[in-house]
């Protein structure tokens, strides 16, 4: 499903992320705001392939046989999971979906088009229980065979051994939670600069401000917690910035040009 397809309500069809990710392309595109293009593969999707492997009744049996309480049954059927999910191949109508959806995104930006393809669980980013961070992420993908193996590696995420624990601690059970991936074109922030908005200050909860956390390069350092970014606070209602914190942006997030992405140190002026 591309992003012009897929509305808020569409939580247990592609998952959270992709469900605000869909909102945001249909409402805010015709606004003029331009949001990169993409398209989610289903949890429908993600069950094929389980079923087509045979994975699904083998991961059941996992489960049922190890006490999630101790941290080596955790480890344990985590890996045997993730091992048989890379090891699974897609049905040939699934993978030729995904591959021609793939090419139509490179249809509007250009051959061979870099994407980041990231997670979207349906049980994700509920008032009780966001997931967030629980699942991987893959930057800079180019080609159908790579994107194919990210989608891949995306759904493995699903049995880390801390999205496990997570679906234990919050009384999810560890089968009905379904995993959509995210196909989406990048922007070039890492010869640039990157952050996250909030629409309110998140340590007091004041709302007449907006929070704008920003770093040099891609974001996913400030999203894994690992730099301390740059803090702008905006007066809501006369839009001026009327607080600034600097943060300790010694490293940054680039493109490596094989593909993926790599750290590097930043400059004493970037600092």
């Amino acid at each position: 499903m591309f992003f012009s397809e897929i509305r808020k309500g569409d939580v247990p069809i592609v998952g959270g992320k992709n469900a605000s990710l869909g909102e945001m392309y249909s409402q805010l595109t015709p606004k003029g705001i331009n949001i990169p293009n993409g398209f989610a593969t289903t949890a429908d999707a993600y069950k094929y392939f389980l079923d087509y492997n045979g994975i699904d009744k083998k991961i059941a049996k996992i489960f049922s046989e190890v006490d999630l309480n101790k941290l080596e049954d955790v480890q344990k059927a985590g890996k045997i999971s993730r091992d048989l999910t890379m090891k699974g191949k897609f049905p040939e109508d699934l993978k030729k979906e995904i591959i021609e959806a793939y090419e139509k995104l490179c249809e509007e930006y250009g051959d061979n088009t870099d994407v980041a393809v990231r997670s979207s669980a349906t049980a994700e980013d509920l008032p009780d229980a966001s997931f967030a961070g629980q699942h991987e992420s893959y930057l800079n993908i180019k080609g159908n065979r790579d994107v194919l193996e990210a989608v891949k590696s995306c759904y493995a995420s699903l049995f880390t051994d801390r999205a496990i624990t997570y679906r234990r601690d919050k009384g999810f059970d560890q089968l009905s939670v379904y995993l959509s991936a995210v196909i989406q074109k990048m922007v070039r922030s890492d010869i640039a600069s990157s952050g996250i908005m909030f629409t309110l200050d998140t340590d007091t909860g004041f709302d007449k401000v907006v929070l704008i956390n920003s770093v040099w390069g891609i974001g996913e350092l400030i999203v894994k917690g690992r730099i301390t970014p740059d803090k702008f606070f905006i007066f809501k209602p006369t839009e001026a910035i009327i607080n600034k914190e600097m943060g300790r942006k010694d490293r940054k997030m680039i493109y490596r040009e094989s593909g993926g992405v790599k750290e590097i140190n930043t400059s004493k002026e970037e600092e």
